[in-house]
């Protein structure tokens, strides 16, 4: 939950009393915000008393009255301009100055709310603002991660949406148009392509969701007790349809059970990506070796494969967020570069280690190593 100061600055008690009245239990929410918002509402009956609450205590939100006693409220909103303060002021103001209102929101006032106001008018300004301040948080955010990030990420968007987007549509199309032929079976290729698109477009938006979490520091933890032997065979299953197309074989060698106290979603992430990467990167009729057990007081996790391998500049490009290796080898192979960086963020979060061998037409080795706590 987040709470924005409102500052209502008007000389009639009843006008301040009713909105703090309508705004005490009132709360902002929309789908796209990670929290919703209430209201802290503080009162000025005078232009000298707001500009003190500005300067002290400033206020992310004025509702301004502009007949006020002493410093008219025109001045107010001249002084939040003069300073660029980051301040919304709204004007509540009376029909008969509605003229005086419209020039006011020329002069930096967001907005103008005639009096008198119903509480659905009011509730109904303030959802708007409030989604207007969510998002330009977000925008100052994002300017502080520098413009290269802004960029890399929009690039990723670009290529990796719009790119299996067009394709579906030019199925579509082509289905639509019957271009090639009237039976379902004509355009059943097109079909699995389709959603063989769209699924991976559904995995590229759940990592940038999870890296989003992770990053942010509000991906929260569920510890409990799980058996890494069991998330093992589960995401081993998961994979075996891809890995028997490719003809190739995934054995599992470990204890009976391996209890350990973590967050079955990461575990499952770690699991399902490194096993994943094992098929996908690997040659026809290779092999995918899975281990599991306990050694130096530490759970140790390794997956190796006998594929494409890797070279040492490739290695050292691995973990990094929206990289992929991309060679002749590769070029088939679809993904969204995030899954290796979101594996390492987990491991880490986890207090543990994870490191990467790999030769070239060889293979490659993953370790993960978790202290083993009581």
């Amino acid at each position: 939950m987040a709470t924005l100061k409102i500052l209502v600055v008007d000389d009639e008690p009843g006008i301040r009393s009713g909105i703090h009245r309508i705004l005490r239990n009132f709360k902002v929410d929309y789908p796209f915000m990670d929290e919703y918002f209430d209201f802290e509402v503080l009162e000025a009956a005078s232009g000298e008393e707001a500009l003190e609450y500005i300067d002290n205590d400033q206020p992310d939100l004025i509702l301004l009255d502009n007949k006020l006693p002493g410093i008219q409220g025109v001045e107010v909103l001249e002084y939040v301009r003069k300073n660029n303060l980051d301040i919304i002021v709204v004007m509540i103001t009376s029909y008969a100055s509605l003229e005086l209102a419209v020039k006011a929101t020329s002069d930096g006032a967001y907005d103008f709310i005639p009096k008198p106001f119903t509480p659905q008018e009011l509730k109904a300004s303030l959802e708007n603002i409030t989604k207007q301040l969510f998002l330009k948080r977000i925008t100052r955010d994002l300017d502080k991660e520098g413009k290269q990030v802004r960029f890399q990420f929009l690039s990723v968007l670009s290529h990796e949406l719009k790119a299996p987007i067009n394709a579906v549509e030019g199925y579509l199309n082509i289905i639509k148009e019957q271009q090639m032929g009237e039976s379902v079976s004509d355009y059943l290729e097109m079909i699995d392509r389709s959603l063989a698109r769209i699924s991976g477009m559904r995995n590229l938006i759940l990592d940038m969701l999870d890296l989003t979490k992770i990053e942010s520091g509000k991906m929260s933890q569920n510890l409990e007790k799980l058996d890494l032997v069991t998330l093992a065979k589960e995401s081993i299953e998961t994979m075996m349809p891809l890995a028997r197309d490719k003809g190739i074989s995934i054995t599992l060698d470990s204890p009976e059970s391996m209890p350990i106290t973590a967050d079955p979603e990461e575990m499952e992430i770690i699991l399902n990506n490194l096993i994943s990467n094992a098929v996908k990167y690997n040659k026809d009729n290779g092999k995918v070796d899975c281990k599991l057990n306990i050694r130096d007081n530490k759970y140790i996790l390794e997956v190796s494969d006998t594929g494409i391998g890797m070279d040492d500049e490739e290695i050292n490009k691995l973990f990094k967020e929206f990289v992929r290796i991309k060679n002749r080898k590769t070029k088939h192979i679809t993904g969204s570069g995030l899954g290796l960086s979101i594996v390492k963020k987990l491991v880490e979060l986890n207090e543990g280690q994870i490191s990467v061998k790999s030769e070239p037409d060889i293979g490659t080795s993953f370790t993960i190593e978790f202290d083993l706590k009581d």
